[in-house]
């Protein structure tokens, strides 16, 4: 690993509200602001291009001194890592055909199972997302996610990967399977323990908080506030910091010049109306995420396209969108702490960061040493402190934008 890795930026939205845009917009700022800045996309249906006004950049492309731009093809990049693993896996089998296990429950996992359904396209992406910020050539990597459902399964996939290898091959029998001839499996084991590899390192470059974080964009209406609401939960779920939030597309407010009349008019008033709905939409998301930053972008005229209307719109962001690198944004994910007592009769507490949660949805279970987690539709399995796992769960709560979930110790673990 790099003495200091680039920072990571991820903007995440629902579909239509204008995520590649700012993602665009903050990266010309930070480049004009004199940052070495890459801006890469992984929505594989994304408008980067479009937006910048330039071709497809297929490979990493300057557009200004400071400025590159890239659109990463996971499908490219899964037949360029695997090209050939087909052939391999069936020459070793071949060599090693005299001595082939043929009881091994696990000879016929083809090449395609580790590939195609595993989720290795997505995790392929954002290994390359982790390697431009291990590089050393950039100071920002802003990334246009595509919508937020599908970034949320994206950034899953590390841990799903983790866990379908586990289920369908575990560590202990792998280790037996190199033990003995079968070249087919010993050239499994390896690609199994690349991905593996690969997974641990990106999982900790997803949970490195001083280095990155995600800036959700929606717009001020209420199906786009729905969906943000689910994609905080994931977010927080997943243990992303969020650095802030982005509303879209605010009407313009206008003000009558002076010594002129108020214009009455039903354009107007309708008008008045949405920038009215939208103000109360923007007032109560900054009371319901509990600080967290919430900026606001106006919609212009034309549309932004091209670096000089995207540096524009740049400039009209409210107090940017966190690209410096003291920006502080959500508190931890999760912090545990002693409430009272001592003992057995002590009662710790954890708190997770769950903003604009629904209630209804929240669901909490316990599984050894872990437990889970589910909100608005996503689960995580969360590791306890080891001071919790000898305790057991004596009831939960929604505090503001926290889960409060308190634990007691277990007298028969507990130590005396």
């Amino acid at each position: 690993m790099p003495e200091q890795r680039s920072r990571v930026q991820l903007f995440v939205g629902k579909g239509g509200v204008g995520t590649t845009t700012l993602a665009a917009a903050t990266a010309v700022s930070a480049a004009t602001s004199g940052a070495r800045v890459l801006l890469v996309s992984i929505d594989q249906a994304g408008s980067l291009a479009d937006v910048l006004g330039v071709p497809n950049p297929r490979t990493t492309t300057p557009l200004t001194e400071r400025l590159y731009v890239r659109q990463l093809d996971t499908s490219a990049l899964l037949e360029d890592k695997f090209r050939g693993l087909s052939g391999l896996i069936d020459a070793a089998g071949t060599f090693g055909a005299g001595d082939h296990e043929h009881g091994s429950s696990f000879e016929g996992l083809e090449p395609e199972e580790l590939t195609g359904s595993l989720g290795i396209q997505d995790m392929l992406g954002l290994a390359e997302i982790v390697d431009f910020s291990d590089s050393g050539d950039y100071d920002l990597v802003i990334v246009d996610c595509p919508a937020a459902a599908e970034v949320l399964r994206i950034l899953g996939s590390p841990s799903m990967v983790s866990e379908y290898l586990e289920r369908l091959w575990p560590r202990h029998r792998r280790m037996v399977a190199v033990t003995g001839t079968d070249m087919r499996l010993l050239l499994l084991v390896s690609v199994v323990e690349r991905v593996l590899a690969s997974v641990d390192r990106i999982a900790a470059h997803l949970s490195d908080r001083a280095n990155t974080s995600v800036s959700v964009v929606t717009s001020a209406d209420g199906v786009s506030v729905a969906a943000t609401r689910r994609t905080l939960s994931g977010l927080a779920l997943a243990g992303l910091r969020v650095d802030g939030m982005v509303v879209n597309n605010l009407v313009p407010q206008f003000n009558s010049p002076a010594g002129k009349a108020v214009d009455d008019s039903p354009a107007a008033r309708w008008l008045a109306s949405i920038q009215a709905s939208q103000a109360l939409v923007v007032d109560e998301l900054r009371k319901s995420t509990d600080g967290m930053s919430v900026t606001t972008v106006e919609r212009v005229c034309a549309e932004p396209v091209g670096l000089a209307a995207l540096g524009e719109i740049a400039a009209t962001f409210e107090g940017g969108t966190g690209t410096d690198s003291g920006t502080v944004g959500t508190a931890d994910n999760i912090v545990v702490s002693l409430e009272s007592g001592t003992g057995v009769d002590s009662v710790y507490v954890m708190r997770m960061y769950l903003p604009l949660v629904d209630p209804s949805s929240l669901s909490l279970g316990r599984v050894e040493d872990d437990v889970l987690v589910g909100a608005d539709g996503v689960r995580r399995r969360v590791r306890l402190a080891s001071v919790l796992r000898r305790c057991v769960v004596n009831g939960a709560e929604l505090d503001g934008s926290y889960l409060i979930i308190r634990f007691s110790p277990d007298p028969a673990v507990w130590p005396v």
